[in-house]
């Protein structure tokens, strides 16, 4: 998908959700496992999250913020 026309300028942020339920991936092996390597072009960011405890999207909306409102 990431490799669409369409999403070549695309902002990419992975939230990597359960970081507080033991022997969760880290974010390494999410990177890995996306194959995000393949992106040294894009801009993106992966985030530890955890929805249930509210941990990492105030980070990740505070990353994201800037490019929405294109500064």
């Amino acid at each position: 998908m990431l490799e669409e026309e369409e999403l070549k300028n695309a902002i990419l942020m992975v939230l990597a959700n359960k970081q507080d339920i033991p022997n969760c991936l880290s974010l390494a092996d999410v990177h890995r496992s996306l194959g995000l390597d393949a992106l040294r072009t894009r801009t993106f960011q992966i985030f530890k999250t955890s929805a249930t405890k509210g941990e990492g999207l105030d980070e990740a909306m505070e990353w994201y913020a800037p490019f929405l409102s294109g500064t």
